[in-house]
């Protein structure tokens, strides 16, 4: 049976950093998890850890690969199913950042702006012989993409309404659904019902 050992912020930044210092060459780390979660966040500190050590590391958004308005509302703007399929543009992730990066040593670091709903206009970044990407946001295993680590942070129902704005709420039975529909078994997986008080989970599944 597993169980879940209590870790810190700290701690669980430099466990996931050490076990990402593990793989050579360049590398897409996954950190997923709802906006209530903020995996940018914990996203970011990794990716400080990182550079703190000479890795050259970088941060992709998934709400920086978002799809126009026009597409992900057309059946309303709360509509579960669109999220799920409509929201993000995950084909485009795995098109310009994880294979781009792999195949061609280079990557883009946005290609919607949500807020202005127009193109990024990012430049393609070039990147070194042994740059990090992290991944960070909702619904990412169950896409077919290729990642070299995957970071779970979980919450109950419970904790995504507690921690989901009221404007957001309806996005919850969508991440409930998606989440049921794609069991994952993670890298790491962390008990997120409390972000300031994350779990680690420990069994023979663990790492992978």
């Amino acid at each position: 049976m597993p169980h879940f050992d209590p870790i810190s912020h700290t701690g669980l930044v430099e466990l996931l950093t050490d076990r990402i210092l593990e793989i050579s060459g360049r590398a897409v780390i996954a950190i997923d998890g709802a906006d209530a979660a903020e995996p940018l966040a914990i996203a970011d500190r990794i990716a400080t850890a990182l550079r703190d050590t000479g890795r050259a590391a970088e941060v992709v958004s998934l709400h920086d690969y978002i799809r126009p308005a026009s597409l992900r509302m057309e059946f309303g703007r709360t509509d579960e199913m669109s999220y799920r399929a409509a929201w993000f543009d995950y084909a485009a992730l795995d098109r310009e950042v994880i294979r781009a990066l792999r195949e061609n040593a280079r990557w883009l670091p946005a290609l919607w702006d949500e807020e202005r709903d127009r193109s990024a206009r990012s430049p393609i970044r070039s990147a070194a012989p042994d740059t990090v990407l992290l991944v960070a946001g909702p619904m990412l295993f169950g896409r077919g993409l290729s990642f070299d680590l995957t970071v779970r942070l979980d919450m109950s129902e419970a904790a995504l309404r507690r921690r989901t704005a009221p404007e957001a709420q309806w996005t919850i039975p969508a991440i409930l659904r998606h989440d049921r529909d794609n069991p994952y078994a993670p890298s790491f997986f962390i008990r997120w019902e409390h972000p300031d008080r994350p779990a680690l989970r420990i069994d023979d599944d663990a790492v992978k």
